[in-house]
């Protein structure tokens, strides 16, 4: 169930701000927001690969980051990155070249999660992502090709054009520019690139949130 809710201590939330005190919770799910940015993809003959893997730790309280997780990925099936895929991310035959395999980063972000305390039961947390194509589509996707398992952490999410899109009543058909422009943030760093639009997702947020708004969970469940 997709529910949106303002909050009544809007007012309280910009007093706070004013003083430098940290925010109520702003997420009812949890402590912190897991900001997943677009995992960078290869398009070639058999399908995808993933070849970016960035997420950010963010509080949910104070809507600061506290740490970030970014990884490039070597891929196996088409080994050769395309002309139209540098040019589209900026990512270079180099930057992929004797990285880890998508195996490998997955369990580095598991070792990153539970390092910062993001898989103790008792630390409610969820990722956010610019969409449901990553973790509904891609990411499983290729688990499935590869015969590799899909922890269950990456099975519930926030889709922030949705959130947006009940924040601001409007859709945001061109994604984080969209929302930028909506809330007349200026885009950090490169369109199109993992780990900007994790700094972009988080700028955006943070912004919605000091705005009284509240973000829940929006997939539904496998």
């Amino acid at each position: 169930m997709f529910v949106m809710l303002q909050v009544p201590w809007l007012q309280s939330c910009a007093n706070l701000m004013q003083i430098g005190a940290p925010l109520p919770l702003l997420g009812c799910l949890g402590q912190y927001f897991k900001v997943l940015g677009s995992m960078k993809v290869l398009t070639g003959q058999h399908g995808k690969e993933i070849i970016e893997f960035p997420i950010l730790k963010l509080n949910g309280r104070t809507m600061e980051i506290e740490s970030t997780f970014h990884m490039y990925v070597q891929p196996v099936v088409h080994p050769q990155l395309t002309p139209f895929c540098t040019e589209l991310t900026g990512i270079i035959q180099a930057m992929v070249d004797g990285q880890p395999s998508l195996q490998q980063v997955l369990e580095r972000v598991d070792e990153w999660m539970a390092k910062e305390g993001l898989l103790d039961p008792n630390v409610k947390s969820i990722f956010v992502t610019c969409g449901d194509w990553d973790l509904k589509v891609m990411l499983p996707g290729q688990c499935q090709y590869l015969g590799l398992p899909v922890a269950d952490y990456f099975k519930q999410w926030i889709n922030l054009k949705k959130a947006y899109s009940f924040a601001m009543g409007c859709w945001p058909k061109n994604g984080l520019l969209d929302m930028n422009k909506g809330l007349s943030l200026q885009h950090i760093g490169r369109p199109h690139s993992g780990i900007d639009d994790c700094k972009n997702i988080a700028n955006i947020m943070k912004t919605l949130a000091y705005r009284g708004f509240i973000f829940k969970q929006t997939s539904k469940p496998f």
